[in-house]
């Protein structure tokens, strides 16, 4: 490097971005001083190598994974994982490849949790199974220096097969709760038609009045035929005549 001077000194600068942090190695070894950056610092081509590592938050798509529930239903359940490297060393030294195991644990998390839930738990405790997984992948993953943020579940696919049954038992359940308040409806009719022929009866004027109502509520509907009914009192004595 003295001999070279001045070229061989752009071989030892470096520059870390923002958002990376380089990790060096010095005869094999990790340097003093954990990781460096952001900015520039030097290293010696001959002896030194260095690893950057992303900062940045991961995002990554859990591919659909075929789950039989607790309850024996086949689902096809795909999520997201949000995850980031917290501690630059512990991402290079402790794991090959932090990534790739970040993701495969995912997967397999979301298998084994889902696997003890049935499909009723699965459809309305998305919420609370995310952040279940969340907190179990952030644990695994503590010696990786990988920080897991968030975890969501995107879909959950039903076999057709089961999607028609769902769909014939709500539809089911919706003519059945149609009839009982058709036929509560009914018993508070019936118990306000006793109540109006008992007012009724007190008063025979109250007959006539409804009846006269009730023409008159035929006519507004411009109807061109009203039939007229006659107490069966009076054909006596049309008869008779």
């Amino acid at each position: 490097m003295l001999i070279t001077l001045p070229i061989s000194i752009w071989m030892c600068i470096v520059i870390v971005k923002e958002y990376q942090r380089a990790i060096i190695f010095r005869l094999g070894r990790l340097s003093s001083g954990g990781a460096k950056g952001p900015g520039l610092f030097f290293v010696l081509p001959c002896t030194d190598s260095f690893i950057n590592v992303d900062m940045r938050t991961v995002t990554f798509n859990i591919p659909p994974q075929e789950i039989l529930t607790r309850d024996s239903v086949a689902v096809c359940v795909d999520g997201l994982v949000y995850y980031r490297v917290q501690n630059p060393t512990l991402a290079v030294a402790n794991v090959s490849n932090a990534d790739a195991a970040t993701q495969f644990l995912a997967q397999t998390t979301l298998r084994n949790v889902l696997s003890n839930k049935n499909l009723a738990e699965i459809l309305s405790d998305r919420e609370d199974i995310a952040h279940f997984m969340q907190v179990t992948l952030d644990n695994a993953t503590d010696d990786w220096g990988i920080e897991v943020e968030r975890v969501e579940i995107k879909d959950v696919k039903l076999p057709p097969q089961l999607l028609r049954a769902m769909a014939s038992e709500a539809e089911a359940t919706r003519e059945a709760r149609a009839k009982v308040i058709a036929a509560e409806g009914e018993m508070s009719a019936s118990r306000a038609l006793k109540e109006a022929s008992l007012v009724i009866a007190e008063s025979p004027s109250a007959l006539q009045l409804r009846y006269l109502q009730t023409l008159s509520t035929i006519a507004e509907e411009k109807n061109s035929t009203i039939i007229l009914a006659l107490p069966l009192e009076i054909l006596p004595k049309f008869v008779n005549t």
